[in-house]
């Protein structure tokens, strides 16, 4: 049961995630020839010399990439990206025919600009946060990952680039100048938002009794710690020093929790994202 459960919310993240980028290419990036960011910039760029829209592109170039996908690696093609590459390219073929977008929603780019961006970078770190991907040229850096030495990043990095100067060219100067500032804002707001997602607040508090702070922790917080012995350099008397890594919602108790109990303690919190171990990440 709680097996099905887990699949179902997985499901519904993959899906909301999905639509959320769909909705930002579709209605902000598409009309206004924003090229920045893997098959759908391209699908942007072929649209201006094929008799095809940028959806109907978009949805050949993602179920070729599949099929690759498929083909070099078989069942271990994830079925998440499978799944979210065939959503995305019937949704955005979809909206295509549901409500046809002959002109950007208003007159404001630097706007519409930034939802292009926002949108589409939420659905992508979420995807990227479960293990999965929109597909597209994703598929195309794990081809070149397991069979050759190219640093992926870089050459995607490249490939996003040239589009992005093909748009000075095959449409203007500012709509590439677009391209170019979205593609810079979405790398790291991909980031950013991974980040914030694993984001968990480290505890060090310097402490005379440990025990009811550490009862609080396991009992109440479900979490563990480590008790260190230590003597303070200043007073040489001896302290006690609790670690723990806490959600942020757990910190916000423990720190009243102390704060209430034991206001002498010293307390340094800080963040991290970075946390690989029993209840949080697997190595």
């Amino acid at each position: 049961m709680a097996m099905k459960k887990e699949k179902m919310i997985s499901f519904f993240w993959l899906t909301f995630s999905t639509v959320l980028m769909a909705v930002g290419v579709y209605f902000f990036k598409f009309p206004n020839n924003f090229t920045f960011g893997g098959v759908t910039g391209f699908a942007v760029l072929f649209a201006k010399f094929l008799p095809l829209s940028a959806s109907d592109i978009s949805f050949w170039l993602n179920m070729i990439l599949l099929g690759v996908g498929f083909i070099f690696f078989g069942r271990k093609f994830g079925a998440k990206t499978a799944y979210t590459t065939v959503l995305l390219s019937v949704m955005l073929s979809g909206l295509e025919r549901i409500y046809p977008m002959a002109r950007p929603f208003t007159d404001q780019p630097m706007l519409e600009l930034c939802f292009a961006i926002a949108l589409p970078a939420l659905g992508s770190a979420i995807l990227f946060n479960m293990g999965a991907s929109s597909g597209g040229t994703d598929v195309i850096a794990m081809i070149l990952k397991k069979y050759t030495s190219v640093n992926i990043g870089m050459a995607l990095l490249f490939t996003d680039i040239a589009a992005a100067a093909a748009t000075c060219f095959i449409f203007d100067i500012q709509t590439g100048l677009y391209a170019f500032l979205g593609l810079t804002v979405k790398s790291f707001m991909v980031d950013g938002i991974i980040e914030n997602i694993h984001l968990c607040k480290y505890f060090t508090v310097v402490c005379n009794d440990p025990e009811p702070i550490c009862h609080f922790i396991i009992h109440d917080l479900n979490r563990s710690a480590t008790k260190v012995e230590a003597t303070g350099a200043f007073s040489g008397q001896a302290k006690h020093i609790i670690n723990t890594v806490l959600s942020r919602t757990e910190a916000v108790r423990l720190r009243n929790y102390i704060h209430r109990t034991q206001p002498s303690a010293f307390v340094m919190i800080s963040n991290t994202s970075e946390i690989v171990g029993k209840g949080f990440h697997s190595i």
